[in-house]
């Protein structure tokens, strides 16, 4: 923690259908070997073992493969990026997948969302209730920047990263501003600035010390 200015404040993985009561193209969804990959918008490459790829838009509901140009089929593609997006291995239309600024976990974020970017296990927002680590106390989020712990710079010259009971935290981590529970709301409340990997969400906002 590091006191820095006064102030006027996870996904489960769906299981595999037994195949045996799918229909044909179902079955050949889930088994055989393809690579989805996303592109622009609502469409997705789709690499299969022939060496061939075709190009599903989920928004038209169309592929370019032959069952389907043909034939008129749900084919095997389009259930197949259905399928990946469903068990989380490839991102929904309108999002992207990227890298979690604080664990380096992949998850999925808005296409146009700026950084940093979080997973749901590190994203804190500005209201949530959080539990200091090291000392149990309750704080409230004022916002999680886009700086680094040994970039940011509090009263006394030290970066959030140097304080002193900040060693033992990940030097890169975002700063999260935050004031102590017991203060909010106070005429002279202070906001502290914290590495992330300090602070763990309260969801029961009732345990207040």
């Amino acid at each position: 923690m590091a006191d820095s200015h006064h102030t006027p404040a996870r996904k489960r993985t769906a299981l595999a259908p037994d195949v045996r009561r799918l229909d044909e193209r179902a079955a050949r969804a889930w088994t055989e070997r393809m690579a989805v990959r996303p592109l622009a918008g609502a469409r997705y490459a789709v690499d299969s073992d022939s060496g061939a790829t075709y190009v599903v838009d989920l928004d038209a509901r169309t592929c370019t493969c032959p069952d389907y140009e043909i034939r008129g089929e749900t084919c095997k593609h389009m259930r197949r990026v259905g399928i990946e997006i469903t068990t989380h291995r490839a991102p929904p239309p309108g999002e992207r997948a990227v890298d979690c600024g604080v664990c380096g976990v992949g998850t999925f974020v808005p296409a146009e969302a700026e950084p940093p970017h979080l997973c749901s296990n590190c994203l804190l927002e500005s209201g949530d209730v959080v539990r200091d680590r090291a000392t149990g106390d309750r704080l409230v989020v004022g916002a999680v920047t886009d700086r680094r712990a040994d970039e940011v710079r509090v009263p006394g010259g030290q970066t959030v990263a140097d304080y002193e009971t900040n060693t033992g935290y990940p030097r890169d981590d975002l700063v999260v501003e935050a004031t102590y529970l017991g203060d909010v709301g106070r005429e002279n409340d202070r906001t502290y600035s914290f590495p992330l990997s300090r602070l763990e969400r309260v969801d029961d906002a009732t345990l207040v010390d």
